[in-house]
């Protein structure tokens, strides 16, 4: 929801109240929900998800009866993450609003069945239709596509075993009348995409495995005949976002194929990410890259690193105003970026609402890091009063390190700067940013060994760091004083994420590609410093609601968590990775007493070595009544069967629960049998993976968690600075 839009609702529900409960504007006589007015009411109900409308609330009374089939809430209908409606209730649904729907999104809906999917075909007014992750073959989607003449918008998956030679007459029809198309391809195709003459959105996301479960390499040739090739004259958007693996980018390159020989003259958003640092090349980039600047009306540009010089990025930008860029893994663009953005490269800079500099330092990752390769305050202080309206910034895998003396603009640290975003709703910060300057107390703890054992110590473990309790102390008592900079100056900062250096998930479907670019853990000294008294400072935010920390192991006793929870109640997604100390987990009674206070989390992903999962943690993890998604992953963890079976019964909104951690496979298979068959016919999306962190077959066992499950526990929330409709690996 928008912040504009929460004021208003937020402005109604005063209104509500003062209007119900006021006993100066009011009689002694007891007014209830059917005294409000219809316009108060239908506010109200705009916030309710359709399967409590239809099923709850519009079986209260006469009045609510018909207010809940008044057309301003029928004509866009969401099912995307309502966990609890099963077949029987979207048959219903389906029955009911068949002659209301415009608009219908069943994304994620992975558990209905194929019959159920079967009755859209009743929706004949649906004009966009988006059944990412069900169950749609190609048989199917022509029934489908046959009855929908007057779909506009499709999204759907193409799996494997998809003949677009099986569509019907009819469906062709009804695909060469598309606007948008977005389409998953988890097999190699070019989908329903040669049918589209008219498409002006395409959106496009890889994720197929470079071999097959069997260990066969997957094959990537496909046809090459005119009616199988792509063609884009009046596209306007194109986007893809691709998982590790050289298929994903050899499927990737047939689709631009096209563009290598004419650019749509339309074509205003080009966003392309591929993970891993040394993407497949593509030589008609810079010429794409002109065409896109002669237009004039540039909204979006995403490119691999090896994509665009700065000459075809100048080109690009000259007489544009884009709303979203994203230069991720960038980093020979460095100085043209901003030289663009500062120095009337661009027409209007206070367009710009998405930035992405995600790990755009000039240099690699060394121990020798020079202070041009770090991020400049006065630099940033004059992007954000260029760039005013920025609403989400991506600063992760950069670099700055605070020094004492202020810039040359007045400001003293980075987060002055950046607390000149006043709109800013995400932002994305390594943790070095949040440091006040070098703890030279700890850093000579760390680094100056005993002179007694001077010829005996063993050269230390690049990664683990050796604290003791009584170091965070040691900090001066302003050492949040810049972060207390940004938190006044951006108080509505609704996603956060703090990522250490050296942060990579031990789940391997993405770290191949991530620890490539990843410095090793404890080599930022700044870093080091960020602790307790940071996180505490974060309870001045109270309109968090995702938070995600990573790679901190200045947090000891984890003190700061408990008053940032404590503050910030409306907490709904919470992501913690290797807080503190790898060999203990010296914040765990710290967490318990967190969890007990996020009574409005939904999803909690929690990543730390030798995490005990017993009875005391799951006891305070029940206290998350809303909880609907649970990821841990602990290297050398432990869990408590009966723990978690007490678990999920007491929190019956839960329909994922993932553990890979420590353990046989024999116990993790029984633990996994139990809770399938116990709660299953309740909970009909339910997803239950319980494996060994390090068996051989992992990877094999992600491939079958449904891919809207798989990307929020192999993603550390990157979504940050992009765009709603792509989120980049």
């Amino acid at each position: 929801m928008s912040g504009i839009v929460r004021g208003i609702s937020e402005d109604m529900h005063r209104q509500i109240i003062q209007a119900v409960f006021d006993e100066d504007t009011m009689s002694s006589t007891s007014v209830g929900m059917s005294d409000l007015s219809d316009e108060i009411l239908l506010c109200i109900l705009r916030h309710v998800p359709v399967c409590d409308l239809m099923k709850n609330v519009a079986n209260v009374c006469h009045k609510l009866h018909t207010l809940c089939h008044d057309k301003t809430l029928l004509t866009n209908v969401s099912l995307s993450e309502e966990y609890q409606a099963d077949d029987v209730l979207v048959r219903y649904i389906l029955k009911q609003l068949a002659n209301h729907m415009q608009s219908l999104s069943l994304n994620g809906c992975y558990w209905l069945s194929g019959s159920t999917m079967e009755l859209l075909a009743r929706c004949r007014g649906v004009t966009h239709l988006d059944v990412t992750g069900c169950r749609i073959t190609s048989l199917r989607l022509s029934r489908l596509l046959s009855s929908l003449s007057l779909l506009r918008s499709l999204a759907f998956d193409v799996t494997p075993g998809f003949n677009s030679a099986q569509l019907s007459s009819e469906a062709v029809d009804s695909l060469s009348r598309l606007s948008e198309l977005r389409q998953t391809l988890l097999t190699p195709s070019y989908g329903v995409v040669p049918c589209c003459a008219q498409l002006r959105k395409l959106m496009l996301q890889f994720d197929i495995s470079d071999v097959t479960r069997e260990g066969i390499g997957v094959c990537c040739q496909l046809m090459m005949g005119q009616s199988s090739v792509p063609h884009y004259q009046q596209l306007e958007e194109f986007t893809a976002r691709l998982a590790p693996g050289e298929v994903n980018q050899t499927l990737l390159l047939l689709y631009l194929a096209v563009f290598s020989v004419h650019v749509p003259k339309r074509l205003r958003v080009f966003l392309v990410s591929i993970p891993g640092p040394n993407p497949a090349h593509w030589p008609a980039a810079p010429s794409l890259a002109q065409s896109l600047g002669q237009g004039g009306d540039l909204e979006a540009l995403q490119l691999p690193r090896s994509w665009l010089d700065s000459f075809s990025l100048k080109r690009a930008l000259e007489g544009n105003s884009p709303k979203h860029l994203s230069f991720s893994r960038c980093p020979a663009l460095w100085t043209q970026v901003f030289q663009s953005l500062l120095e009337g490269g661009v027409r209007d800079a206070k367009q710009l609402t998405s930035l992405n500099l995600s790990g755009i330092n000039k240099v690699l990752y060394s121990e020798c890091r020079s202070v041009e390769d770090q991020l400049v305050p006065e630099t940033m202080s004059r992007l954000a009063a260029g760039c005013s309206n920025i609403r989400q910034l991506n600063l992760m895998h950069t670099h700055y390190h605070h020094e004492s003396s202020p810039g040359q603009g007045g400001e003293t640290h980075l987060c002055a700067s950046l607390a000149k975003l006043t709109h800013l709703r995400s932002l994305t910060l390594p943790a070095c940013a949040l440091s006040d300057g070098l703890n030279t107390h700890q850093v000579s703890i760390n680094n100056t060994p005993s002179p007694l054992f001077l010829g005996l110590k063993k050269n230390p473990r690049v990664g683990l760091q050796n604290y003791k309790p009584d170091l965070e102390s040691s900090l001066s008592e302003d050492s949040t004083s810049g972060l207390s900079l940004l938190l006044a100056g951006c108080p509505f900062l609704e996603t956060l994420e703090v990522i250490g250096p050296g942060f990579v998930s031990a789940l391997p479907r993405l770290e191949p590609c991530t620890r490539a670019g990843v410095e090793p853990r404890g080599m930022c000294e700044w870093a080091r410093g960020v602790g307790d008294a940071h996180l505490a400072a974060l309870e001045a935010l109270p309109r968090l609601r995702r938070l995600s920390l990573a790679g901190l192991p200045g947090v000891l006793k984890g003190t700061g968590l408990v008053q940032l929870t404590q503050q910030c109640r409306d907490l709904r997604v919470l992501s913690l990775a290797n807080m503190g100390s790898l060999k203990t987990m010296n914040y765990a009674p710290a967490l318990l007493d967190s969890l007990k206070q996020c009574t409005q989390l939904q999803e909690l992903r929690l990543e730390q070595p030798y995490l005990n999962a017993n009875e005391s943690f799951f006891e305070a993890l029940s206290s998350c009544s809303r909880l609907q998604r649970l990821c841990l992953i602990s290297r050398s963890g432990t869990f408590d069967p009966l723990a978690v079976e007490n678990f999920m019964e007491r929190c019956r909104h839960v329909i994922m629960c993932h553990m890979f951690m420590g353990g046989t496979l024999v116990a993790c298979r029984t633990l996994q049998k139990v809770l399938l068959n116990r709660f299953s016919v309740e909970r009909s999306a339910l997803s239950v993976v319980i494996y060994p962190l390090q068996h051989e077959d992992l990877t094999l066992v992600i491939r079958d968690i449904p891919l809207t499950l798989l990307d929020r526990i192999t993603l550390f929330q990157s979504h940050v600075a992009q765009p709603p409709h792509l989120s980049p690996l």
